[in-house]
Order: structure tokens, then C-alpha cells, then sequence
């Protein structure tokens, strides 16, 4: 197949690029780099590559990528290599450069879009490790729609410590436990050397295996691409085969739009909400249907979690972490037992160019002793944990992350800051007790700018021990490693004059899982007059990248999207 020449219609891009007399100069440019005359009559796929030494979610991405381009070039096609950047979300926690992690996402759409699109490339396999690149790469492949592959890094091994498997979690929670003086510094530190082996992605259902599941789930990856650890031989041999997948997809002409449906969209939330997934989830799923051209809304994830439980027993509030997944056979079997329930949507076009319900005809189950993955009939929790909460404080909604551990309910007296440096020295030195509901504000998309994730403020209310008798809610957003009894993505936000703009130390708020509900308890006309005397904070950057994205930002209830 390596010889083949490829008609105009398998490479409609290239082709315009590199074909006739007044094109020498582009073919010029390209036996620069390793073209060769036959190259020219082969489809053209660009291996988006996330590789960078700044994070070990994407340490090794430029291994795996190479093995993609050999699996294209094998079935005929001349792959070339790019790439876009990376953020790490875990290094940049709880500091100002953590504003950057959202627009990143924005950013490595932009950028995948931009070199594609720029270059005539007629196929696309992308790579993802840390957890905005994943949504990141979908959102530039559904605008593209040309036929393209998304491929997940892997999930890192867990670290260990006296005979404990740990993570990055472990070591916020130990920076909370050290603080209330119930850990010394010296275990601190060894929890800190022995938490992070290696390279992939945070082990828990974190938003790195969340969306890396979910868009599994959707067809855009290879069947059990989400549940490889990094290091594997499997992992090595999938990024081959999507070489060869993408090559599949032009044959068959299968394009991002014919795979990223709303039904496929559907499939993702299911998964997710089984799983126990991240809350960037709804976040992220929003903003990749809107470049899907999907519809797609926060009440989509409402109707799924009332029928939908939790199965998985996977971190941050479970036991067990993404390594074990795959130990057993991966999220493939799970997606098997949703479709023969019909809960899923089996007749979605993948990547493999066969529907789901083909691909996972042959799914061996899970071992019958195992207990990662719940049955039905005894699940971690009859509903799903994604709660969207609607109420006089977030009238376009929120997300909480309620896994039924900390409660269906909470009522308490608000302590309110207006940034997550501030709440963080409250929690740390003990003036966060009790009954507070922490109200972090200014911190949403425009505000923030950038809707930090609040990991660190979270892990420190845990490893105080507060997790079950202090709540947080936010305009903000949370780490997948974040659990307790927390609530983000407030809208609209306070900068954009929302009603958390106005709440004042000692406001009573209520939160309610079983109505959806959270509730700041003030009359119509207190309201009113709090909002008579309220003022817009001036903007925090005039020039830039968070400048820039403050404008054009729109708000979490929509994705948080710049597009």
C-alpha cells in the first residue's frame, strides 16, 4: 500500500497545496523537510503532538507520536509532525499563573486549527496528556472536520507511601494535614518525593481521565485509549493503530461530524456520570459540542444523572485509581454493560469506522471478583454526582460534585473572599470552621480572568478535616481531584453581576441537592439594594493573553468558550 497514489478526493487539502507547475515553491519547501516525489500523491495527516518537559501528563507525548506518524506511513499516507503547547494545571495550582490554564485550552484549539488549516493537511491524529489538551484537540478537530483520531497519553502509576497508593491529591491534602499540625514536615516531604513516579496524567478520575473517558465514549479514540497506563506496551501499539485509523477514515470518507452527534455527546455524559467523573467535565463537553455544532446543555446532564448511578469506586472520593481500571480490562467493559442496559447509544460512528455497539461486540467483562466497578444493583450511588443547582444565587446554574458522601444538604453562614489567595489563608490558619459556607468569587472566566481551579483551597478544607461540615461554592471551577462539598461554575459570575457579586459575611446559604437548589436567604428588595450599591471591579490585565480572553470569553453555563 506504501507505493499507492492517492486520488484528489482521499487528499482534497494537500492536494491544492502541493499539485501543478505554480506550486514548486511549496513542494520546495517540503522535500526540505523529508519529502519525497511520492509524497506528493499520498493524503497528508498532521500528528498533533502536546509534548512538552513542562508536565509528566505530556513528558513522553513525542514518543507516542512518532509511533502515529510510522502507523500512517505504513498505510500509505506521510504523516508530519507539530506542536502545540502545554500548561500543567497541578505545578500552576493555586497561583496566578493558574489563570492561564483555561485559555490554554483555547489556545490549542486555536493552534491545531491554525497549522491544519494552514498547511492542507487532509487527516489529523491529536494528542492529549494534561487535562486541557484533550478538549482542547476535539474542539480544533470538530471545526476542522476532517477525518482525525484523538489520542490520550495515559494514566500515570500511583505513587506509594507506607504501603499506600498516592497522588497528586495526596500531597494538597498532606499541605491541609501539615497545617493543623496532624503530619510534621518531614512526612510532608516524603509524601511530596513519593506521589508522582513518572510520566501520564493524574491517576484518579481527575479531568484528565475524565475527558479522555468521554471522549472515548463518543467515538473519537480507540477503544480503551482512556484506560492505558502511559508506560504500557498497549499504549505504544494504539498509537500505531490510530496512524493507520486516520489513514481508515479517508478511505471511508468519516469525518469528526459524522462520529461527534448528539447521541455520541450523550454517550460521553453517560460514561462520565458512571465513571464519577470531573465537574470539567460539563465545562468541557459544553464547549467541544458547540464546535461540534451540537446542541448540547446543562439540563442534558440533569436528565442523564436521575438515571444514571455512579459505579465506579475511583479517586477522589473512591478507593481506587485509573491504573486499577485498566488492570481489569478498562472503561470498554463498563460502556458494554451501558449499552446492554440501553443506556447508551450503540449505533454511533467511530473512529474505527464500525459503530460502538460493533466495537464492543466482543468486551470481555470485568473479573466477577473485583470491586472498582459497581453492578447495578449495588452502585456507589443510585444517581449521578453531577448536580446541577439552580436558584436566587445562580440563576443560570452551577455545578456540584455531590458523591453522597458529604451529604445531600448544607446550610451555613457565608465567609466570603474575593480571590482564592485570600480564602486560602483563612482555611490555613484556622478561621475557616465549621458551618462556613466559603463564598470564592471573582474568579469566573471574565473575572478571574481564566476560572481557576480551586484544588488547593478543597484538599486544604479535607486535610483539616472540614470536608463534611464546611461547603465552598464558586464562580471558579475545581480540579477533578477536588471532593467535598463544593459547588463551581456559578452564573452568571460575580464580575459579570451576578448575585454572588453581592453576598456579604454571615448571609445564610443553602444548599440542596435533592431540589437542585442553592439559595442565598435574602428578600427580593435586600437584593436590590445590594446590587443599587455594587460596582464592577476594574479589570486585572489591560493587555495580553488574559486581556484578550476576558473579552471575548462567554460564560460557564455555555462552555466558556472564546469561539
Amino acid at each position: 500500500m506504501c507505493a499507492k497514489s492517492f486520488k484528489k478526493d482521499k487528499r482534497p487539502y494537500s492536494s491544492i497545496v502541493v499539485e501543478g507547475y505554480e506550486r514548486a515553491p511549496s513542494r520546495a519547501m517540503l522535500r526540505a523537510v523529508g519529502f519525497k516525489d511520492a509524497d506528493f500523491k499520498k493524503p497528508q495527516i498532521g500528528i498533533a503532538s502536546t509534548w512538552s518537559m513542562v508536565t509528566p501528563c505530556n513528558m513522553h507525548i513525542a514518543r507516542l507520536a512518532a509511533e502515529a506518524e510510522k502507523g500512517v506511513e505504513v498505510a500509505g499516507g506521510k504523516a508530519v509532525l507539530f506542536n502545540t503547547i502545554t500548561i500543567s494545571d497541578g505545578i500552576s495550582m493555586g497561583t496566578e499563573g493558574m489563570k492561564y490554564s483555561l485559555v490554554s485550552r483555547e489556545v490549542i484549539a486555536d493552534s491545531i486549527e491554525t497549522v491544519v488549516g494552514c498547511e492542507g493537511f487532509d487527516g489529523v491524529v491529536a494528542f492529549g496528556g494534561c487535562d486541557k489538551n484533550m478538549p482542547g484537540c476535539l474542539m480544533a478537530l470538530a471545526r476542522l472536520d476532517r477525518p482525525a483520531v484523538f489520542v490520550y497519553g495515559g494514566t500515570i502509576l500511583p505513587g506509594c507511601y507506607c504501603g499506600k497508593d498516592i497522588d497528586i491529591v495526596s500531597v494538597f491534602e498532606a499541605v491541609g494535614q501539615f497545617a493543623s499540625g496532624e503530619i510534621n514536615v518531614q512526612t510532608l516531604t516524603e509524601i511530596e518525593r513519593s506521589a508522582i513516579p513518572g510520566e501520564g496524567s493524574c491517576g484518579g478520575m481527575y479531568t484528565a481521565n475524565t475527558m479522555a473517558s468521554a471522549i472515548e465514549a463518543m467515538g473519537m479514540s480507540l477503544p480503551n485509549s482512556s484506560s492505558r497506563v502511559a508506560v504500557s506496551k498497549e499504549k505504544k501499539e494504539e498509537c500505531h493503530g490510530a496512524g493507520r485509523a486516520v489513514m481508515q477514515l479517508i478511505e471511508k470518507g468519516i469525518k469528526p461530524s459524522d462520529i461527534m452527534t448528539r447521541a455520541a455527546f450523550l454517550n460521553a455524559v453517560t460514561v462520565v456520570t458512571a465513571l464519577g467523573g470531573s465537574t470539567n467535565a460539563v465545562l468541557h463537553l459544553l464547549a467541544m459540542a458547540r464546535a461540534a455544532k451540537v446542541r448540547l446543555t446543562l439540563n442534558d446532564f440533569t436528565t442523564i444523572g436521575k438515571k444514571i448511578p455512579v459505579l465506579a469506586d475511583l479517586k477522589p472520593s473512591g478507593k481506587y485509581v485509573m491504573a486499577d481500571l485498566a488492570a481489569i480490562g478498562g472503561v470498554a467493559p463498563l460502556m458494554a454493560r451501558l449499552l446492554k442496559e440501553g443506556l447508551i447509544d450503540g449505533d454511533c460512528m467511530t473512529v474505527t469506522g464500525y459503530m460502538l455497539k460493533q466495537n464492543l461486540a466482543r468486551t470481555k467483562p470485568y473479573p466477577r471478583k473485583q470491586e472498582i466497578i459497581r453492578s447495578f444493583s449495588r452502585p456507589v450511588k443510585k444517581e449521578g454526582h453531577l448536580v446541577i443547582l439552580k436558584g436566587n444565587l445562580s440563576p443560570d446554574g452551577a455545578v456540584a460534585k455531590i458523591s453522597g458522601k458529604e451529604g445531600l444538604e448544607f446550610s451555613g453562614k457565608a465567609m466570603v473572599f474575593n480571590s482564592e489567595e485570600q480564602a486560602m489563608k483563612k482555611i490555613l490558619d484556622g478561621s475557616v470552621r465549621a458551618g462556613h459556607v466559603v463564598v470564592i468569587r471573582y474568579e469566573g472566566p471574565k473575572g478571574g480572568p481564566g476560572m481557576r481551579e480551586m484544588l488547593a483551597p478543597t484538599s486544604a478544607i479535607m486535610g483539616r478535616g472540614l470536608g463534611a461540615d464546611v461547603a465552598l461554592i464558586t464562580d471558579g471551577r475545581f480540579s477533578g481531584g477536588s471532593h467535598g462539598f463544593v459547588i463551581g461554575h456559578i452564573t452568571p459570575e460575580a464580575y459579570a453581576g451576578g448575585p454572588i457579586a453581592i453576598v456579604k459575611n454571615g448571609d445564610i446559604i443553602t444548599i440542596d441537592a435533592k431540589k437542585r437548589s442553592i439559595t442565598l436567604k435574602l428578600s427580593k428588595t435586600e437584593i436590590k439594594q445590594r446590587f443599587a450599591k455594587w460596582k464592577p471591579p476594574r479589570a486585572h490585565y489591560k493587555t495580553g493573553v488574559l486581556a484578550k480572553y476576558a473579552k471575548l470569553v462567554g460564560p460557564a453555563s455555555e462552555g466558556a468558550v472564546t469561539d
